[in-house]
């Protein structure tokens, strides 16, 4: 059910540091073609630090770590792609279908494989209302239980930050900020919350993970890390445009894993497309990170 291709096997195997990636941010996160040169740009990243990138995907009920750019290519033009959470991982794999990896999946994933750091945009999290609606993204969960450093600009800024959290402390997950006290908010710096501990360099990120692994501690380690102050966005043209994106979901009744998608999207067209752009950096500036933090674990 798993397939790493010839260079990821390499890269293992010789202690190359190996960074995995994503497929939802193909299919679901962004329009084609801007979504293939994205994931193509990100993949270059990565090898200009140092590094291999592992794009995970699922094809015909396979698992395909380290797709190549066909693959992405074809992940990017392909319609009703499902997007694979932990939940349906089994579904996919038994009906041979083709699934775009999630926060979780592609944890679940890059752990079989023996890969220790994903980069990705932001994590999921506890959804506003949920202590009526009980939404909650299985990433929080996933980043409990299952052995990968995931590096994101914090969590998706539609999400009720100060209760993903307090999720997460109650999980026992680090929260760690790169270079920085407060939980970046995606698309801007700072959402006035603090992290558990800031990190100063690559080094001493890796030296975290490595200690958590020596302690058996199970579950990942969560480094945030801000965008770029150059691509941040102004927080009261953000904030308007997430507050009127929710409304309109849920005046259509939009729920479930249906919604990131609709609010992402809806976001991108209330900002004229700037939200879009700063996703783009914001993803390539944590794959620059992600790969200096692979590369310094790799030596220990």
């Amino acid at each position: 059910m798993i397939r790493i291709n010839k260079e990821v096997q390499e890269a293992l195997k010789n202690n190359v540091p190996v960074v995995a990636l994503e497929s939802t941010i193909i299919s679901h996160g962004m329009p084609y073609p801007k979504n293939v040169e994205t994931a193509l740009r990100v993949e270059k990243e990565i090898r200009d630090n140092g590094a291999v990138p592992a794009t995970i995907g699922i094809i015909d009920g396979v698992a395909i770590i380290g797709m190549d750019p066909e693959q992405i290519e074809l992940f990017g033009k392909t319609k009703r792609i499902v997007k694979a959470s932990r939940r349906d991982l089994p579904v996919i794999f038994a009906k041979k279908m083709w699934g775009a990896t999630t926060v979780s999946a592609t944890m679940i994933l890059a752990a079989a494989a023996g890969i220790e750091v994903f980069v990705t945009g932001g994590i999921g999290g506890v959804h506003r209302g949920a202590e009526t609606t009980m939404d909650i993204s299985t990433d929080l969960q996933e980043l409990a239980k299952t052995n990968v450093t995931v590096v994101c600009a914090g969590a998706k800024a539609i999400l009720d930050l100060p209760l993903t959290l307090e999720y997460l402390e109650t999980m026992g997950v680090p929260v760690l900020g790169y270079q920085t006290k407060e939980l970046p908010c995606f698309y801007t710096r700072s959402s006035g919350l603090k992290v558990d501990y800031e990190i100063s360099n690559y080094e001493e990120a890796a030296r975290i993970i490595k200690e958590k692994r020596n302690l058996n501690l199970t579950g990942g380690v969560l480094i945030t890390n801000p965008i770029p102050v150059q691509y941040e966005m102004d927080k009261d043209i953000i904030d308007n445009a997430i507050e009127n994106a929710l409304k309109e979901m849920d005046e259509l009744g939009i729920k479930g894993k249906e919604s990131t998608p609709f609010l992402l999207k809806r976001i991108t067209e209330l900002t004229g497309g700037d939200s879009l752009e700063s996703n783009i950096e914001l993803v390539l500036n944590n794959a620059r990170v992600g790969a200096n933090i692979a590369k310094e674990y790799s030596k220990l």
